[in-house]
């Protein structure tokens, strides 16, 4: 996966994240994979609540059904 610098994360309007202060980024399917990864790993250490992995679940699958032949 391609790394964002801060440039082109600063450049990313608000609805290319799945969470409110700009968290984790979907704006593509590569990163909503990773979205995905990244939420499931934070929920199973407690640092991420069940809303908002559902959230980032529910976000990064509507990115990803948009790559989906």
């Amino acid at each position: 996966m391609s790394r964002l610098t801060t440039e082109e994360r600063n450049a990313l309007p608000d609805s290319a994240f799945a969470l409110p202060g700009r968290r984790y980024p979907i704006h593509d399917a590569a990163h909503a994979r990773d979205a995905l990864a990244r939420a499931s790993e934070m929920l199973h250490r407690g640092e991420l609540s069940q809303d908002e992995y559902d959230t980032v679940h529910r976000k990064a699958e509507a990115v990803l059904d948009k790559e989906r032949p």
